[in-house]
């Protein structure tokens, strides 16, 4: 028996890092899986690979911004697998840190789009179907640049991650009539591509772990175990939640 046997989860960023492991992971415990991302060889190589393990999935190219994508993600999830039971909003974006003064507004709509927008894209479109398979777990992954260490944030980053902070409250008030479930998990820095691309440079990866008490970045595999535990029925008396998993660095 899986933890998610009978499941449909739907997971925006599923082509790589984060996303692409939850993919695995709930497949392996017996979840139906709609994954979406716009790296489209990747999710092909995610879905294939799920499939050889024995699993069921299926990519999708989704542009978390596009409102159209998000509706068809859902209805491919309900048409091919029967419902909706579980959400992953986990596409993000980050940019590099500049003053506020020096932020573009195209920078900035960007950030906001990706980060939020398509958060409440990805919400708004799995409400219904949801509410029609009787209940369901939405995870949002947001990060610890919207809940604290501010001084050294990038700051369309962190406004981006605050708002989903309080949208995942307002959706776990307003929808646990619906048995909808809704809980944010705020990462500290994890060792994915993103956090190595946003910083290449040696000296500021050691500078940003001087913040993490623990002195290391966080695993993927302990972050999909956070996630497997909120879309579970092992967290079902669990909604409007926050789950900081940062080595210690918000407790600076």
């Amino acid at each position: 028996m899986g933890k998610l046997d009978g499941k449909v989860a739907l997971i925006s960023g599923g082509a790589r890092g984060q996303g692409a492991a939850e993919a695995r992971a709930f497949a392996g415990e017996g979840a139906k899986v709609v994954f979406g991302d716009i790296r489209d060889a990747d999710g092909k190589a995610v879905e294939a690979e799920i499939k050889a393990a024995g699993g069921e999935a299926t990519y999708l190219g989704l542009d978390v911004t596009n409102e159209e994508q998000w509706r068809a993600a859902v209805a491919h999830a309900t048409g091919t697998y029967g419902g909706l039971h579980i959400l992953v909003n986990n596409a993000g974006i980050v940019i590099n840190r500049v003053p506020i003064e020096e932020r573009t507004v195209e920078e900035w709509d960007r950030v906001l789009d990706v980060n939020l927008k398509g958060v409440f894209l990805g919400t708004k479109h799995a409400i219904p179907a949801m509410r029609a398979a009787g209940g369901g777990s939405i995870i949002n992954i947001a990060s610890v640049a919207g809940f604290g260490q501010s001084t050294h944030q990038e700051p369309a980053y962190a406004a981006s991650k605050g708002a989903v902070r309080i949208f995942s409250k307002v959706t776990a008030t307003q929808h646990a009539k619906d048995k909808i479930r809704c809980n944010t998990i705020f990462p500290g820095p994890v060792d994915t591509e993103m956090i190595h691309a946003a910083m290449s440079d040696p000296a500021v990866l050691k500078e940003r772990l001087s913040r993490v008490p623990l002195g290391r970045l966080g695993t993927i595999d302990e972050m999909v175990a956070a996630v497997m535990f909120l879309a579970s029925d092992d967290s079902a008396y669990m909604t409007g939640g926050e789950m900081v998993i940062d080595g210690g660095a918000t407790s600076m």
